[in-house]
């Protein structure tokens, strides 16, 4: 195969769990994850054909943490089959979930606590109405677990019917905790009963009681076809070339993006990501979800065919997930590429020559898609720009965590009103994207540039001059950076055994967007599950097996594996094959605009070329 990194399809996903099951024939067991086990780095730039191998994590009649199996398509054989070591987890996976709202669904104590509210529950009509979204439950021990086990926190809403917003309507103070290893529920916690609020959260077209008649179609047409081009899940657009594939935890990757024939990244895509809450509120005090590889977001994503935020010339692209018994769910139209115009590129009217006046357009080059997590959906756009500008975007929307508002429990500078009875809680959301550099094919070196100004001096008679200093970071602890917008800070990767022709090595700079860094104690559960979340920059020396900025298993750790951990010993990055893993995001105070669902917000970075090309 030409692509090393083409998808898996449904037929190998399938061949690769009849091999699994002749060699684990245990009956339970179950799959919460599977993806193409990325060949080695160094055959793949040697140009070394390697073999096709699938990775799955699952779990069966063990109680601990699961299994993890490599099968080798190319050899019809399991590479490895192992437990997960030491108190590790396999993701959580469908079957965990569904189990989880069985048994809370099921449960005598949580059943008389939801009729206490006036809630019917006793027949199946009334169960369907209620919601259950399952959270998961690391870093807050309420309950004491057998070592290895797994649970996750339980928490309901009340629907009017199956077409209702699943969130205008919380069952407040009630949380139930669930042993999913066990299958059993451990603990119903009951902090009291609160009135359900009456009103709907619908924000369906077909419930609302008017929409937008004065706007006039608006159609984007490209009656020759799309500039770019797709052979499989290769592109190819206006000098740029590159693959992309769907990771079960990264989400959408781009793989061995090069411009003009020229290397910039060998991969680039989303590691990790976590959604503190910031309230005293028990319904959200505990929440810091990682949403990345507790739930494995890329097989979240959605179906885009009926609901693409995309206009023009669309090329959708499938993705094969697995699911827990075996069978494989294709998602179709889950990766949508196309071009937006975007304006002006550059222009200049020439004040001194009449009539000379030059414009050019942008035009940009988009690669995404939309996985939708419990009440969020989070967005991820790649753009391409004509210039060489390449940028990552995070959209956020859907709908705000909520809770009944109680003037007792809830705090003003912690709750904030977003309708008559119901409240939302500040939070943050912060994803770390890894971008492991190939800058034109060599190893490569960081660079801090900080804007200084000069002192009042004779040479500085004003006070206004200004001094670009760059700093080289050297070590992985000189580069855990954070932004400083008073010193209009960026960081530059470089080249420097490639130089332009007056002597510059060639670079590209990481421009910050929106750069909260973690609010929460870095010895608070979240600090320490999300290190990754203390710092906007960090680089360490390319690994194979470092590519979880939270770490390989996170369900119920407490950090291990980190980016902490991970740059412990302080390795050399003064030249080598860099990667650099930048966290950016959004600190959430809500408002009312943001109910009954969220406008999108949007974050991320841009990476500009610098000495890259001759000119313009």
């Amino acid at each position: 195969m030409s692509n090393p990194f083409e998808p898996l399809s449904a037929a190998e996903i399938q061949e690769a769990v009849a091999i699994f099951r002749q060699a684990h024939s245990d009956e339970r067991a179950v799959f919460c994850s599977s993806g193409l086990e990325e060949p080695a780095k160094t055959e793949v730039k040697a140009g070394r054909a390697a073999d096709r191998v699938v990775r799955f994590l699952g779990t069966d009649s063990e109680s601990d943490g699961g299994f993890e199996v490599l099968v080798n398509l190319s050899k019809k054989q399991v590479d490895r089959l192992d437990r997960l070591p030491n108190e590790a987890q396999a993701p959580y996976g469908y079957l965990d979930l569904g189990v989880a709202i069985q048994l809370t669904k099921n449960h005598p104590e949580w059943l008389a606590a939801v009729k206490a509210r006036g809630i019917p529950c006793d027949t199946d009509e009334d169960l369907k109405r209620i919601q259950i979204d399952p959270w998961p439950a690391g870093g807050y021990p309420v309950v004491e677990l057998p070592k290895g086990h797994r649970a996750v926190r339980c928490i309901a809403f009340v629907r009017e019917d199956a077409t209702d917003n699943g969130y205008a309507r919380p069952i407040h103070g009630l949380i139930c905790h669930v042993d999913v290893t066990d299958q059993q529920v451990v603990l119903v916690e009951d902090s009291g009963v609160i009135p359900m609020p009456p009103h709907s959260g619908r924000f369906d077209s077909a419930h609302q009681q008017s929409t937008r008649t004065d706007l006039k179609d608006l159609e984007i047409v490209q009656p020759e076809g799309p500039s770019f081009e797709v052979d499989g899940y290769r592109v190819k657009w206006q000098g740029y070339e590159f693959s992309v594939s769907m990771h079960p935890v990264h989400g959408l990757v781009l793989h061995q993006l090069s411009l003009q024939d020229r290397p910039l990244l060998y991969r680039a895509a989303l590691s990790e990501m976590i959604v503190p809450y910031g309230d005293s509120d028990n319904m959200h005090s505990w929440k810091h979800v990682l949403d990345a590889s507790e739930y494995n977001m890329g097989m979240l994503v959605n179906s885009l065919k009926l609901g693409c935020d995309c206009l023009g010339e669309i090329h959708y692209l499938d993705a094969n997930m697995l699911m827990f018994d075996g069978s494989v769910n294709t998602i179709e139209s889950a990766i949508c590429i196309h071009e937006e115009d975007y304006g002006i590129q550059w222009k200049h009217m020439d004040m001194n020559m009449l009539g000379a006046n030059e414009v050019r357009r942008s035009r940009r080059l988009v690669i995404s898609s939309i996985a939708t997590i419990g009440n969020y959906d989070y967005g991820l756009f790649w753009y391409l720009y004509l210039d060489g500008t390449f940028q990552c975007e995070v959209k956020l929307t859907g709908i705000v965590g909520i809770s009944t508002y109680d003037e007792k429990v809830h705090r003003k500078d912690q709750d904030f009103r977003i309708s008559d009875e119901l409240v939302a809680p500040i939070h943050q959301h912060l994803f770390c994207v890894r971008l492991d550099w190939d800058l034109e094919g060599g190893n490569n070196q960081l660079f801090e540039s900080n804007v200084e100004a000069l002192p009042i001096s004779d040479d500085n008679p004003h006070g206004m001059q200004l001094s670009a200093v760059a700093t080289h970071l050297k070590t992985e602890s000189e580069a855990k950076r954070n932004v400083s917008s008073s010193s209009s800070r960026v960081w530059k990767v470089i080249n420097a055994n490639k130089t332009s022709s007056f002597g510059l090595p060639v670079g590209y700079k990481l421009l910050p967007g929106n750069t909260p860094t973690l609010l929460a104690h870095p010895d608070s559960p979240p600090g320490k599950r999300a290190s990754f979340a203390k710092h906007n920059l960090w680089a360490t020396p390319f690994h194979q097996d470092e590519q979880a900025a939270g770490g390989e298993y996170s369900v119920m750790h407490s950090g291990e594996g980190g980016l902490d951990d991970i740059t412990s010993s302080n390795r050399d990055i003064s030249e080598c094959d860099l990667v650099t893993w930048h966290t950016f995001g959004v600190t959430h105070t809500p408002r009312p605009e943001d109910w009954p669902v969220m406008p999108v917000e949007y974050c991320g970075f841009h990476l500009i070329p610098v000495g890259f090309f001759e000119k313009n």
